[in-house]
């Protein structure tokens, strides 16, 4: 086979072999998504086998001799002539420039999100680590103690007292 059916063949093939489908599959969370996984990597498989089988194999060559034989030279070789002028256009992508912009907008957004989401991970880690150290010490930790590392909540109080301000 050669011409753009190859080419289509080609890159379906090198497309499923980078794609990390247990890697994926091991982010998802609900079972919802699951199925829907579950779905889309079946439909891609026969898609592909579709590909690899109906369209990598080269087309059964004319018997024109044997249609020679039943119909008649001229008309056969009328056909001949028609068959052989066929041109198939060439595929021409005007789609992809359109949105490769877009697209690279959304890569650059989605690198965005990640480094935001990595340092808001990096804050709760510290934050959950803070409150474990306090889960640890809070039964022997005096007042001053806490509020040395809390010096917000000691002006709080020290204003409501001040203020004569106790809650009521």
């Amino acid at each position: 086979m050669s011409g753009p059916g190859k080419k289509v063949v080609d890159v379906a093939f090198k497309a499923s072999k980078n794609i990390d489908w247990e890697g994926m599959a091991k982010l998802l969370v609900s079972d919802e998504a699951r199925k829907e996984f579950a779905t889309l990597r079946r439909t891609f498989d026969e898609v592909n086998s579709t590909l690899q089988t109906k369209f990598s194999q080269e087309p059964e060559p004319i018997d024109w001799e044997y249609y020679r034989k039943g119909i008649g030279s001229r008309l056969v070789d009328m056909y001949k002539e028609a068959y052989e002028n066929v041109e198939i256009p060439k595929f021409v992508d005007t789609v992809t420039p359109q949105y490769k912009p877009k697209f690279d907008a959304l890569l650059v957004e989605l690198k965005e999100a990640e480094e935001k989401s990595l340092k808001e991970s990096e804050r709760l880690e510290k934050e959950i680590a803070e409150v474990q150290e306090l889960k640890q010490k809070i039964s022997t930790m005096t007042a001053d103690e806490y509020f040395e590392k809390h010096p917000e909540l000691k002006k709080k109080f020290d204003d409501e007292m001040r203020n004569d301000y106790w809650g009521y």
